[in-house]
Formats: structure tokens, C-alpha cells, sequence
């Protein structure tokens, strides 16, 4: 019997469950690539300010279009067995993982999905723009950018070039410091139209929140892989912080317990 990527665990939960089936949107796209940039998604995307459009921002000239064709594909990563799940590790912040020697249990699965913020910034959690998801192979880290505004778009293109940034806040950033001098394929940028899933988007409240870092980092595994576990996010026994964004993390929570519940992903709740 040939093999069917449905099978896998994340896949199967979510054919099964009928609530699911209509909050998955597997055919939406994760990443922007070469071919994102065409008249169709000029006009939809020019209508929705960032990060969920390109509203504001010169589409037109050097900067948008041009990073876009930089980056020749749409996929995260390759698949080296074709015919095999591909498991996924999600680290989020919480320090409901210290001392938990999850350790080398993360470090078995295929990937594992790490937060990190550029070096320098002093304000990460009042700017998610500049936080970065960072994907583990093996001994090559993939970049995955937010496209927060024009400033993601500017880093990345010069990131690939391999020169400091043209122009723009950043002017001069050397992003080598940041990142070393890799190929484009080590360097991606989520597709704006993937922030408006509907597990994390409310119409009504869309102006207010958009989904936290750790979430959408969360969330690319989950469109990605085929068995994705999560350590460090925030469960149902959380003490309360202060969170400087504009972020609904209670919402967050009851989705994450909701889809370990429905063994979509399995969620690290601490010793029990």
C-alpha cells in the first residue's frame, strides 16, 4: 500500500475531527517565495496592512519584490524519506522546561523549532518584528522571517546578498553578525495570508492581537510537519506575567490544550 502523508498523527486527528477539518487550511501557504509576487496577490495583499498584507509598503520597487525573488522555494525544509513522518520538536520560552531534562527527547525529533532574537535589541518583547524563528537541521540553522514591515523584508534581502543593509533603520546592519553568510534556501519569510488562520484569528478583535512569536512558530510546525510535540508554552497552571504585546495569550493556552487534547500535537504540561 502506497504511502499517504494522511496517515501520519498530526494529519489523521485532523481529517477525523470534523471542527478541525475547517480550521486547518493546509492549502494556504506558509512561506513566500519567487512566485507569491503576481497581479492576483498585488491587489489582495495591498488591501491589509502588515503582517497581514503588504499594505503601506513599496511593493512596486526594490524592496518586497525584490527579496521575493530571492527565495526560490515554498517549502521549509526537504524531505531526505519521503515515505516517513517527519517529527517535529517546538521550544517556546516557558520556564516550565527547567529542569525537566527534556533534553535529549527534543533532540531526537527530525527538527526542532527554536525562538531567537537578533543580537543588540535590547526590547524583544515590545518588538516581535525583529524576533526570528529558527529552525535546527542538523548543523544548518533556517531563518524563518515575520514580515512585520519593511524592515524583515530589507534584512533578509541582504542576509542572502551577503551585503549590510541598504537602507531603512537598519542602514549598515551587517547581517553575517547576525545570522553567518549562508545560502537562500537558509533563509525564509512567512506568507501574510498564514496569520489569518482561523485557530488564531478573531474578525472582531484582528486590530487588537495577532498571534504571539512562539505561537506562529508554533503554528508553521503544525502546517509543516507530520507529528509536532511543544515544550515551554504556556499551560492552564501558568503564573501570571505581564506580556508588553499586543497578544492574546489565555486564548493561545485554550487552543494548545485544546489541540493536545485532540492529539493533534502532544503539549509538555510538566511533571505530573
Amino acid at each position: 500500500q502506497p504511502w499517504r502523508r494522511s496517515a501520519c498523527p498530526l494529519r489523521s486527528a485532523v481529517q477525523s475531527d470534523v471542527l478541525l477539518r475547517s480550521r486547518f487550511r493546509f492549502s494556504v501557504p506558509v512561506l513566500q517565495w519567487v512566485q507569491s509576487f503576481s497581479a492576483s496577490s498585488l491587489t489582495k495583499l495591498n488591501q491589509r496592512a502588515p503582517p497581514y498584507g503588504w499594505k503601506g509598503l513599496p511593493v512596486d520597487g526594490k524592496h518586497v519584490r525584490s527579496t521575493l525573488l530571492l527565495l526560490n522555494s515554498p517549502h521549509l525544509f526537504t524531505r531526505t524519506s519521503p515515505e516517513r513522518c517527519v517529527r517535529c520538536a517546538v521550544v517556546g520560552n516557558g520556564g516550565i522546561l527547567r529542569g525537566s531534562k527534556k533534553g535529549k527527547e527534543i533532540d531526537d525529533h527530525d527538527f526542532v523549532f527554536r525562538l531567537r532574537g537578533r543580537r543588540g535589541d535590547e526590547d524583544l518583547l515590545l518588538r516581535v518584528l525583529v524576533l526570528l524563528l529558527s529552525v535546527l537541521l542538523l548543523q544548518s540553522i533556517t531563518y524563518v522571517f515575520i514580515p512585520s514591515n519593511l524592515r524583515d523584508y530589507l534584512m533578509i534581502s541582504a542576509a542572502i546578498k551577503g551585503r549590510p543593509v541598504a537602507s531603512g533603520r537598519d542602514k549598515g546592519d551587517k547581517p553575517w553578525m547576525y545570522f553567518g553568510h549562508k545560502p537562500s534556501q537558509n533563509f525564509k519569510i512567512l506568507h501574510p495570508d498564514f496569520f489569518s488562520s482561523p485557530l488564531l484569528h478573531n474578525i472582531r478583535t484582528k486590530h487588537l492581537y495577532m498571534p504571539s512569536t512562539g505561537a506562529l512558530m508554533l503554528m508553521t510546525a503544525l502546517h509543516t510537519c507530520d507529528q509536532v510535540s511543544a515544550y515551554g508554552f504556556i499551560t492552564k497552571d501558568f503564573k501570571p506575567l505581564q506580556f508588553f504585546a499586543n497578544h492574546d495569550m489565555k486564548m493561545e493556552l485554550r487552543v494548545w490544550a485544546s489541540l493536545h487534547d485532540r492529539k493533534v500535537l502532544t503539549l509538555y504540561q510538566g511533571q505530573t
